[in-house]
């Protein structure tokens, strides 16, 4: 949450409601916003009490994993308001990031990884709160309204507020669904604490489709609107910190950093067009990266490539067990083994365990050879081996 300079000592500009919000939205597209619109920041008690029940239903069936920041602050999350008690008007503005085709072509080249697109360009958190601090600089100098501003991070439900301002919908996947953008849109909020006529909500057009929640590769929507995060690729390659649970090593493919299976089979993605920002814009390096070459990361180097990127945030040693995975599933023994042997050398244990199941895909008879290797000083390593070598025998 950004924190506002010192009043100016100029006098405010005066304005009508709906003067100012007319101001607020040609700022904000000057700034290369793709789309802004207005929302009531408090609720009804009615919605309030909806979202309540909604947010508790998916904690209590623990569906958030490891992500336990969603429960420290899962009340404030429920109504604008409960953020900033002067908030009268949510500004939810939103970036286009759309790809130039369906990104799914890339889990065809199974000894290359896959990065989800919103991580393939510059960090999606940079460039938004970036812009979102100069519209909130343009409205408190020009109109001295009291502001604040969000970006993903802050406890706010951005794709409800999106929703209730008219941006799209929150679809089956439980992502928003734009009429004009389909899956691909960065949103950030900024909170006024002046009202200002808000837009119209938008509402749900998923009817009966499924093509969201048939394409996901670990069936991580036990129902329409609700994802399990515990079997969603993009979380347990983003947000998990530990080894991968075996159930879902084969699964992953490819995918070294998030997925976007459910997001690329939307069909409203017809309406879809390519992200015009040159910060998206994919870095060579995060296309098709090749796993044996990523294999060879050490820490520093590891920060240098991915400097900006969403990508570092997850470190070095999550990344290259997302690799390791791949490099099991790659199918290609004679071009992955090296880099497999590699990572059984590496000095993290989450490395070394991922290379073990990767190297008893590649080669399961070199497994039984490697015994004395079994002897890792890590338990969690050592299990691993002990899967290998009971998987080996059942073989």
């Amino acid at each position: 949450m950004a924190r506002l300079p010192p009043r100016p000592k100029r006098p405010p500009k005066q304005a009508t409601p709906r003067a100012l919000r007319d101001a607020i939205s040609a700022k904000a597209l000057e700034l290369g916003f793709d789309a802004v619109a207005f929302a009531p920041a408090q609720l009804s008690p009615e919605a309030r009490q909806l979202r309540r029940e909604r947010m508790e239903a998916f904690l209590e069936r623990g569906f958030q994993g490891d992500m336990g920041w969603l429960v420290d602050r899962a009340e404030q999350r429920i109504d604008p308001s409960g953020l900033w008690p002067e908030a009268r008007t949510v500004v939810s503005v939103a970036l286009n990031y759309g790809p130039a085709g369906d990104p799914r072509f890339m889990q065809e080249e199974r000894e290359r990884g896959a990065v989800s697109v919103y991580a393939q360009g510059r960090d999606y958190h940079d460039v938004m709160k970036s812009r979102l601090k100069q519209l909130g600089r343009f409205i408190w100098d020009t109109y001295h309204e009291s502001l604040k501003v969000f970006v993903d991070t802050a406890p706010l439900m951005e794709k409800l507020a999106a929703q209730q301002a008219g941006h799209g919908w929150q679809g089956k996947h439980t992502n928003l669904v734009s009429r004009r953008f389909g899956s691909w849109l960065f949103l950030g909020e900024l909170l006024l604490s002046i009202e200002l006529p808000p837009d119209e909500p938008e509402t749900d057009h998923c009817g009966q489709c499924r093509a969201c929640l048939d394409a996901c590769p670990t069936n991580a929507f036990p129902a329409p609107y609700q994802l399990d995060a515990r079997r969603c690729i993009s979380y347990l390659t983003i947000e998990h910190a530990g080894p991968i649970d075996r159930e879902f090593r084969s699964a992953l493919g490819n995918r070294i950093y998030g997925c976007d299976d459910c997001l690329a089979a939307c069909p409203w993605n017809k309406f879809a067009r390519q992200s015009r920002e040159a910060a998206f814009a994919p870095r060579a390096e995060l296309q098709a990266p090749l796993l044996a070459e990523l294999a060879t990361l050490d820490d520093p180097t590891f920060r240098t490539r991915f400097s900006g990127t969403a990508v570092k945030r997850i470190g070095r040693d999550r990344f290259l067990r997302n690799v390791a995975y791949a490099l099991g599933n790659s199918g290609t023994p004679s071009e992955s083994l090296p880099a497999v042997e590699r990572l059984l050398q590496d000095d993290s244990p989450l490395v070394r365990g991922a290379a073990v199941w990767a190297l008893s895909q590649l080669a399961p008879d070199e497994v039984a050879r490697r015994r004395q290797t079994a002897e890792d000083s890590d338990a969690g390593v050592r299990a691993e081996w002990a899967e290998a070598l009971r998987q080996g025998v059942k073989q």
